[in-house]
């Protein structure tokens, strides 16, 4: 009933692909409320959640931090349409986070912040062709979309995009450096920019091979090309410097995502003073929107900063409870004399179902049994766990799971894998 009603006014049931479960043979989860670590639905079952909004929420649902007073946040207005002190603090305190962004402008998705940075670095460099990576997933606009991972794969489709827009993207495999350099060779007058997930986590989670993101940044300077880091998953869940801070590379542009306002839509793109320089009214480039910048979500990031440099501990508390969750996958796993790697990172966690060794790229993601995931999810549902209804996204661990819930999480994980 609740999935109909949701068919006969949305278009197809939902405001993004993945939702629907498409993916894992559906029906599709309808959520009705949330607190802490954990999803309701309409009957009041509690779920504990590891979708965590697909990655920003790092202190979980309702933090009291986040939503406590918001009338007061509110009361001055929800958006102004001009420059205001609030934003330009919150611009400085990114900045000393992350030193490359010299220049930025805040928007309010992350499918915005990488369409605009992509613009900028066309402009700056004027040049069209764009290198991407086989199962990331920067957003839905054009550009973004082909061999996409993430909830664009399980869409099973990318129609709408122009044959022109398909030509100006070459498409390489993510930790093959090889694979780069023959998309590029001979057209690298012709590059604008090498676009990476630093970390992939849209193709499941997939860190870099040492002297891969090295790699990228010295082909793109010898291109004359610019090297963009999508870290609209990465920052802050990594730390207040961001993936880039942890492997020590400055990349000319940044993409940043909801995560900096506790998953109210505000994002962020900027990067080299002479790159942003080309944005009007400085330069012949245009990028704005009526909300960027606007002072109740950069109040809320204001706070979710806050919280994060006054309670460093909090990154201690999440990866410990994540490598908690992978040591309980992985003891199971070895008790099922079942092969499957699991692969955790500050309080991402994530294994395929296929054998071997840990993916390194998206040919590897492709290899996992889509079957099996889906059984896996059902019966994980059934049993209070809240997982992604696609095997392309990843665990998210948060600030308000506890132990008790790795501990309910591995008794549902036991009684939910496959039989052999």
């Amino acid at each position: 009933m609740q999935i109909e009603r949701a068919r006969a006014v949305l278009a197809g049931g939902c405001d993004s692909p993945v939702r629907s479960a498409w993916s894992v043979g559906g029906p599709m989860f309808v959520q009705a409320s949330a607190q802490g670590a954990y999803a309701f639905d309409d009957a009041g079952r509690r779920y504990i959640d590891y979708i965590m909004a697909y990655g920003p929420l790092l202190f979980g649902h309702t933090h009291p931090a986040l939503v406590t007073g918001l009338d007061s946040l509110a009361r001055g207005g929800f958006v102004w349409g001009s420059t205001h002190l609030e934003e330009v603090r919150l611009a400085e305190r990114v900045r000393a986070h992350l030193p490359s962004m010299q220049r930025m402008r805040f928007v309010t998705s992350g499918t915005e912040a990488m369409m605009s940075a992509v613009r900028v670095a066309r402009a700056f460099t004027r040049r069209s062709r764009v290198l991407k990576f086989g199962g990331s997933y920067h957003g839905h606009f054009d550009l973004a979309l082909p061999d996409a991972g993430a909830s664009a794969e399980s869409a099973g489709a990318s129609g709408g995009i122009p044959d022109g827009v398909r030509r100006d993207v070459d498409v390489a495999r993510y930790n093959d450096l090889d694979s780069v350099d023959a998309r590029i060779d001979g057209r690298e007058s012709e590059l604008a920019a090498i676009v990476v997930e630093p970390f992939c986590a849209n193709m499941g989670f997939v860190p870099p091979e040492p002297g891969f993101l090295e790699g990228l940044r010295e082909r793109a300077r010898r291109c004359g090309a610019l090297l963009i880091f999508d870290e609209v998953i990465t920052w802050l869940r990594f730390g207040l410097e961001g993936a880039q801070g942890r492997v020590g590379i400055a990349p000319d542009l940044t993409a940043l995502g909801k995560v900096m306002g506790g998953g109210v839509p505000i994002a962020a793109f900027g990067g080299r003073e002479d790159v942003m320089a080309t944005l009007a009214p400085s330069g012949d480039t245009f990028t704005g929107g009526t909300h960027g910048g606007n002072p109740f979500c950069v109040a809320m990031a204001h706070r979710v900063l806050d919280l994060l440099e006054n309670h460093p501990e909090y990154y201690a508390a999440m990866r410990s409870l994540a490598e908690l969750l992978a040591g309980g996958i992985r003891n199971i796993f070895a008790q099922r004399d079942l092969h499957y790697a699991v692969v955790q990172q500050e309080s991402i966690v994530d294994f395929k179902f296929h054998a071997g060794a840990a993916n390194q790229n998206y040919d590897d993601a492709r290899r996992a049994d889509l079957r099996a995931y889906a059984a896996y999810y059902h019966h994980m549902l059934e049993r209070g766990i809240l997982l992604p209804p696609s095997q392309n996204e990843v665990m998210f661990v948060s600030t308000a799971h506890a132990p008790g819930d790795i501990d309910e999480t591995l008794t549902a994980l036991e009684h939910s894998l496959p039989q052999q």
